[in-house]
Order: structure tokens, then sequence, then C-alpha cells
């Protein structure tokens, strides 16, 4: 059984590598949630002053994470993983997800981290 950190750097490789476009992507409130809970598994709450009103991703992406503010890196890490589970659950309401895994063009090492997660294929 793979451990929280090994499960939670599947998840982070498997959001990384996602195509920029294509039937599997993510939208821009998605990226915000990945973002958010990807700071606070790894640094915890918010450490830096929030940015000035004309820098608008950066403002929305510190946001973002101040509004995780208080959750443990372990719960982090947790809903980061339940997030991307959650996301394959919706897109495989709308694809046929094992054709997409398997499809040619995909890096291999999305299909073996969603593996690692639970995912069958």
């Amino acid at each position: 059984m793979p451990t929280l950190d090994e499960r939670f750097n599947a998840a982070v490789d498997v959001v990384q590598k996602l195509p920029k476009d294509g039937p599997v992507s993510t939208s821009n409130d998605q990226k915000l949630k990945f973002y958010s809970l990807y700071k606070q598994a790894t640094i915890g709450d918010v450490n830096t002053e929030r940015p000035g009103m004309f820098s608008f991703v950066e403002k929305a992406k510190w946001d973002a994470w101040k509004s995780k503010e208080g959750v443990s890196q372990t719960d982090a890490k947790e809903q980061y993983i339940e997030a991307l589970l959650s996301m394959f659950d919706e897109i495989g309401t709308q694809i046929n997800v094992n054709e997409w895994v398997n499809g040619p063009d995909l890096d291999p090492s999305i299909k073996q981290n969603l593996v690692l997660l639970g995912k069958s294929f």
C-alpha cells in the first residue's frame, strides 16, 4: 500500500503532466484549487504578503492559498488526491478515460500514477 506522500506525489505528477488542451485539462478554478492545496500541503499556512492589486493572477493564487489556512498538511495532501480523483470521476461521465489514458500521445506516467491512486484501466 503506497504511503500518503507517495500518493500525493503521484497526484501532483498527474496534474503537472496533464495536456494543456484536449478532453482532460484543468479549468482555472481547478488550477487554483490544486495550487492552494499543494501550497498548504508542502508549506503550510500562507507565509507571504498579499500581492498588489494589479497582480491579478498572483493575488488570486494567494487568496486561494489563504482560504486553506488552518488545514493540516496531511489533510491538504488528502484533499489534493480527492480533488484529482473526483475530477477523473467527472471526466469519466463525458469521455472514455480508458481510451484516453491508453492513447499514444499521453505521457505513460499519468496512467501509472492514476493506477497507484486506485484507478483501474
